[in-house]
């Protein structure tokens, strides 16, 4: 259960208790629990285990993992209230703005910070109310309060009296001059006589087109009564069909997960695009929810939730909820309670990665939805887990199965399959036996050679588009960067807008003609000449989303272009609005990043062109060429999925790259052959494990010391398996200069004694005065 604790003098703050004893400190002098939160507790058993195991293999402490699983509305902070001496009287003393707050609290004689704030029109109050507090005007006190308030709806209902027809003529009667409220009278029966159900206030008030004091006079004569009903903020009551047949080849799949779990709890689903994986999904999410299991269905991206809520609805109707950041805390917390409730409509979760963390009771199944993808891997801040490796040990707690599906999946996962740790199935054939589309690569340095690129596109390109556009078929293009351009430089000095916190250049973004850092967030307007020679010569370098959008606008007029990008989708219905607007044909050609690589299915797309391949490929990282082979694939598989075969054209330098071949013939057996030898050969992941440590400071001469100190202790124990210290290319973000260290874990050996020793060369830094104020980061798996 949840209990508010006394933290320094006047603070309080929420913590969990994690177990009950009897055993004394005898370094400090324990404190009173200032008051219980709860009545029956908010966190299971089997979630704290799962949470500890989280801590103790991302090396964390628990309070991140608490903070990052529990909805912050949980996490209960004291407000301060300031209340008025009845005893002083000498108001002489005061001067304008005291004597503002004392006016205040003669009105109200409690009020918090925040109201006093607003009444001063000031931000910082603090040294006022000190000041006060010296001359014996007012006191202070902290106060708990909940944020968490339920959803109630009014309804309206008629008084029992006026049951029988002539209290009723007497009652119209009486009504007679208030000719409002006999109307609203009037709507009521109306309304009643249609519905035969209890009438919400909302409804009446809008039907009978008032305002909501002619229904609140109606109340006060006692004609109508108002009750409040708690309900649910989101909730999804819709017609359910049966599930779709699946056809003979998913049958064949279904029956092998059958059997494969019966050896392995976790099986791996490797079927290529536009299989029908989803179809597969619901058949077994069916069949938990007949034993009367709980279904825990992970997606990498909140678009991809609202694309497959809309599909499992049609099947499951009310038993599904779904949790992601883009819904509201309240939302998040009623997921929550009626998780804890056992209630039906918890009976399937969809949700981002942070749904993992939350209370199940009585999971059969955790299905994880393109399980290759980067996104179930959280970053910053701690705790640094990987969901699908979380998950996996989630359903170890409940004794529940796991299955991994992909059309490109991750190395590890593959690796673990031919280790015969998870099961293996496999499903070659699209649904409705549609080919997989056509992958034509187009040589973008000849045909910059002979002068037939258009903007950024290749003659080819636009003889495609022009034909898809023709024929009413849409299409998608692929370029993983957004805003306009990333470079903008100087062509008289070579200068370019560098952001002044980060190590890096600004991006231009044309719509709102400013430069913005993608690091850090800094913006500044576009200047009309360079800051540092004064000619107007500043052109642009690259190209990204936006840039994209414009040309196409130019070169086909006729055409809706529709962008989804980061800067596209911010609110909580960005995405569903564009994959919407997309699906019912108000977009012919749709510009976008990455999200859209994330097994979206639309129907009508034809062509799928990836404007620079090259930009992924040579990317310093390990895992660059299998990054791009999935990136690649996956965006193919958008084209041609009904009924005809789609195209595909990846625009690159250099056609013969051995990833873009294995791309165009989808050969995914060939591309983990040549990783996983690779990746024996130079000692990286799946051989063995990586742990990243990076120091942040301000000081770039501190990083450095700091870095070589700990780069020595570490190669004292790993010897050769520790690589670095080493700037990363972006060295500096928001002023904190960065320096990494990565350690390879063999998979011989006890990884738990490993991490031991990194956490004591940790505290043995930390103890350091000199390096007290580096940060120190850990992030296991870091990949």
């Amino acid at each position: 259960m949840r209990v508010a604790v006394p933290f320094g003098k006047t603070k309080i703050f929420t913590a969990l208790v994690f177990e009950i004893h009897q055993t004394e400190p005898t370094a400090y002098q324990a404190k009173e629990i200032h008051q219980i939160l709860d009545e029956k507790p908010v966190i299971t058993q089997q979630q704290l285990e799962h949470w500890q195991w989280i801590a103790n293999y991302y090396m964390c402490s628990l309070g991140d993992v608490l903070r990052a699983g529990i909805p912050s509305l949980f996490l209960l902070e004291s407000e301060t209230l300031v209340l008025k001496n009845e005893s002083f009287e000498n108001e002489r003393i005061l001067n304008d703005e005291e004597y503002i707050i004392f006016e205040a609290l003669q009105q109200e004689p409690v009020l918090k910070i925040k109201e006093l704030s607003r009444i001063l029109d000031k931000k910082n109050v603090l040294p006022i109310i000190q000041n006060l507090i010296k001359k014996d005007v007012v006191f202070i006190k902290e106060e708990i309060f909940q944020q968490y308030k339920p959803k109630l709806i009014k309804y309206i209902d008629l008084n029992d009296k006026y049951s029988d027809d002539e209290s009723l003529h007497e009652l119209l009667n009486n009504l007679k001059n208030a000719h409002k409220q006999r109307a609203v009278l009037l709507k009521y029966f109306h309304l009643q006589s249609i519905n035969k159900k209890s009438i919400k206030a909302k409804t009446l008030q809008k039907q009978s087109n008032v305002s909501p004091a002619v229904i609140k006079a109606l109340v006060d004569k006692n004609i109508f009564e108002v009750y409040t009903v708690q309900t649910d903020r989101v909730s999804f009551d819709i017609e359910t069909f049966p599930l779709k047949e699946l056809n003979e080849y998913q049958i064949e799949a279904y029956d092998q997960i059958k059997s494969s779990f019966k050896k392995n709890n976790v099986t791996l689903l490797h079927g290529i695009t536009s299989s029908g994986k989803t179809e597969i999904y619901s058949k077994l999410i069916d069949e938990a929810l007949q034993n009367g299991k709980q279904v825990l269905y992970l997606l990498p991206e909140i678009a991809l939730t609202t694309q497959i809520i809309s599909r499992l609805q049609k099947y499951f109707g009310d038993k599904i909820s779904v949790f992601h950041s883009k819904y509201s805390l309240s939302e998040r917390v009623e997921v929550w309670n009626n998780l804890l409730d056992k209630q039906k409509k918890t009976q399937i979760i969809l949700g981002a990665r942070s749904a993992v963390l939350l209370p199940f009771s009585n999971l059969g199944l955790i299905i994880v939805d393109e399980e290759h993808e980067t996104s179930y891997k959280q970053f910053d801040p701690a705790p640094r887990y990987h969901a699908r490796d979380a998950a996996i040990i989630l359903a170890n707690l409940h004794k529940a199965n796991v299955l991994l599906g992909s059309a490109t999946p991750s190395i590890e996962s593959f690796f673990n399959t031919k280790n015969e740790k998870y099961g293996l199935v496999e499903l070659n054939r699209r649904f409705g036996d549609v080919l997989l589309p056509e992958i034509e690569l187009t040589d973008i340095k000849e045909k910059h050679r002979k002068k037939l690129m258009t903007a950024h596109f290749s003659d080819r390109l636009i003889t495609l588009i022009q034909e898809a556009l023709a024929e009413k078929e849409q299409i998608i293009l692929f370029q993983n960067r957004r805003g306009f351009s990333p470079i903008v430089e100087c062509t008289t000095c070579g200068i370019a807008p560098q952001c002044p916190n980060c190590d890096v250049s600004l991006t231009y973004h044309k719509f709102k003609e400013e430069l913005r850092c993608h690091y850090c967030g800094y913006a500044k307007p576009m200047p009309k000449t360079c800051p540092a020679c004064e000619n107007p010569t500043l052109s642009t370098k690259g190209f990204g989303t936006e840039q994209i959008e414009i040309e196409l606008k130019e070169i086909f007029p006729q055409a809706k272009v529709g962008r989804m990008d980061l800067d596209t989708t911010r609110g909580k219905y960005g995405y569903h609005k564009i994959i919407t607007a997309f699906q019912d044909h108000e977009i012919d050609i749709l510009v976008g990043t990455q999200m859209l690589s994330k097994g979206l299915d639309f129907h009508n797309v034809s062509l799928v062109g990836i404007l620079n391949a090259d930009n992924m490929l040579n990317f310093p990282d390990f895992r660059a060429h299998e990054r791009s082979f999935q990136l690649m694939a996956q965006v193919s598989g958008r084209a041609g999925r009904a009924k005809k075969r789609g195209k595909v054209i990846i625009q690159t330098f250099n056609p013969y790259h051995q990833i873009l071949q294995q791309v165009s013939i989808n050969d995914y057996n060939g591309m983990y052959n040549d990783q996983i030898n690779e990746r024996y050969e130079y000692h990286y992941p799946p051989i063995v494990r990586l742990v990243k440590i990076t120091l942040k400071h301000k000081d770039f001469n501190k990083v450095n010391t700091a870095s070589e100190w700990l780069g020595r202790s570490f190669k004292n124990v790993f010897f050769d398996n520790v690589l670095g210290p080493a700037s990363p290319s972006i060295s500096r973000i928001r002023n904190l200069y960065l320096k990494n260290i990565l350690i390879k874990l063999p998979n011989d050996k006890p990884i738990k004694q490993s991490k031991n020793i990194i956490q004591k060369i940790k505290n043995s830094f930390q103890s350091i005065a000199e390096f007290r104020s580096v940060r120190f980061i850990i992030d296991v798996d870091n990949f």
